[in-house]
């Protein structure tokens, strides 16, 4: 009998652990969360405010929800397409007390709403920024800043830059341009 169970919670936790990992990377994003330190500089850089809405696409963990609503005073909605992930979520989202500031969604972000949104905060690889920008630039409203972390949209300027922990702030509509753009006017 307890072989039996001992089998059921392996093959459970080994359930969990792929799903955790392979349904992130079948929308293309690192399976390396972001570390606090860096959210932070990121959140910085956008400028959030207290009460303005924050949207994490691909929300992992929730980590970049919670020290959104925690240090900053934004209400966070996390967009995440993997199940286990959302219900971790959920979990942290409860035992913070954040409940009613805190929304997850489970849902792909590619094709989620995210007119609301006054920050946008995306960690996924250049591929999927260049299959992200269209849909951004069509639902974000005007004012609205993009944050991302290691991958630049190569098709617009950024509005500011962190060079030592690779951030890239947008700020909507995008410029057109690239980070070559950027640096050659801040080199003037």
């Amino acid at each position: 009998m307890i072989i039996l169970v001992v089998d059921a919670l392996s093959i459970l936790f080994l359930v969990v652990v792929l799903l955790w990992i392979i349904v992130p990377a079948i929308y293309g994003l690192p399976p390396i969360p972001t570390r606090p330190e860096r959210i932070r500089k990121a959140l910085k850089l956008a400028n959030l405010q207290p009460n303005e809405v924050l949207y994490d696409l691909g929300a992992g963990d929730g980590r970049v929800l919670l020290i959104a609503r925690r240090e900053f005073g934004a209400r966070a909605v996390g967009i995440e397409a993997g199940p286990i992930q959302c219900a971790w979520i959920w979990l942290r989202v409860a035992a913070s007390g954040f409940g009613d500031q805190i929304q997850v969604r489970w849902a792909n972000f590619y094709k989620a709403g995210l007119r609301e949104a006054d920050v946008v905060f995306i960690y996924a690889t250049s591929k999927e920024v260049m299959k992200l920008a269209p849909h951004l630039e069509q639902q974000l409203k005007q004012g609205a800043r993009v944050v991302s972390i290691s991958a630049d949209f190569p098709e617009w300027e950024p509005s500011a830059l962190d060079e030592h922990a690779l951030i890239f702030l947008y700020e909507m509509p995008p410029t057109r341009g690239s980070i070559t753009s950027y640096m050659l006017k801040k080199a003037k």
